[in-house]
């Protein structure tokens, strides 16, 4: 017989609002504490301590409105947030201080959450979904520096962007853009000629979330239908559809996959957090805690697997935190 799911290991507690965005930050050495940066609809950024499970620090830097991308920029002293307010900021939280350092007007009105990559020692790129509504840009970071805004083909009607992944297969290879679009489908852009490489339509409703494994060129992603897709990548740089899963409830608001590539968890609208083994699909566990729409799911980049958590953020303004297949 199977083992019935987990309980939470621990309950964060205290956003006061939905909760839309997670980010760990557990890589360092000891005696660094290990911390998660939560945003949440009413404009805050939480850095929460995970030894003691409270707040160490409450940023507001998107005038009260939803903030919906969190991300680190080598370390957690400098941090990237997006919310609804049209702004990209960029933070430095080094010995205590709280302040932007920086922002990034996208005039985007959306939820696409940006995508950040490193592609050399303090030099990064993000996409954000831009102004006109079908194209997605590329930036340089900490310059601003316009890369290239990606444009599809007249007629594509592939509707808004709602979801990226920046990757390159090495470091010092070209850049590479997935998006996924209103219409269903992922579009593959080489990012430095600007150019789409391949599109494959892999839903019937908009693209809500969608990982992607760079190692075994295979990639997952969820909409607001009952269907999960699997695609692949062959060497000549087309998607092809590997496989779908068919859920029991509609609706993936988030998807992601471990770092070491051995699971999966899915955000659901059915309030539940999902777990599937990455090789086959395999269902694995559903943890049912929540009592609404599962917003976020992230997992952690602790060094020692035995340490490695899930973390899910929900309307219900709870994160629920787990220990699940840390041994594997």
């Amino acid at each position: 017989m199977a083992l019935p799911p987990p309980d939470p290991q621990f309950v964060l507690r205290g956003t006061s609002a939905p909760v839309h965005t997670l980010h760990f930050s557990c890589g360092g050495p000891e005696p660094d504490i290990p911390l998660l940066f939560s945003g949440s609809e009413n404009g805050f950024i939480h850095v929460w301590n995970l030894k003691t499970h409270r707040v160490d620090t409450a940023l507001d830097g998107h005038g009260r409105k939803s903030v919906y991308c969190v991300e680190t920029m080598g370390g957690k002293d400098r941090l990237l947030s997006q919310g609804r307010d049209q702004r990209i900021c960029l933070w430095d939280l080094a010995e205590g201080r709280t302040s932007v350092t920086d922002s990034v007007f996208t005039e985007h009105v959306g939820f696409c959450r940006c995508s950040l990559l490193k592609v050399a020692q303090g030099r990064w790129l993000i996409a954000m979904a831009a102004r006109s509504l079908e194209e997605v840009q590329i930036l340089e970071l900490p310059s601003k520096t316009s890369v290239c805004t990606l444009k599809p083909e007249v007629g594509a009607k592939l509707g808004m962007p709602m979801c990226l992944k920046l990757w390159q297969l090495s470091c010092g290879s070209q850049p590479v853009l997935l998006a996924g679009y209103e219409d269903g489908s992922v579009v593959l852009w080489n990012v430095p000629m600007g150019k789409a490489l391949s599109r494959l339509i892999c839903h019937q409703e908009p693209v809500m979330s969608l990982d992607f494994d760079s190692e075994k060129a295979k990639g997952i992603s969820g909409s607001s239908e009952k269907v999960l897709s699997i695609w692949s990548l062959n060497e000549q740089q087309n998607l092809q559809v590997y496989k779908t899963h068919e859920l029991v409830n509609a609706g993936i608001s988030d998807i992601t996959i471990r770092p070491d590539k051995k699971i999966l968890a899915t955000a659901g609208w059915d309030h539940r957090i999902r777990i599937f083994g990455w090789k086959k699909l395999k269902p694995l566990a559903v943890l049912d805690y929540h009592t609404a729409t599962v917003h976020c799911v992230s997992f952690s980049d602790h060094s020692n697997p035995r340490d490695r958590l899930l973390a899910a953020g929900s309307k219900d303004q709870r994160i629920s935190v787990w220990s699940i297949y840390a041994q594997t």
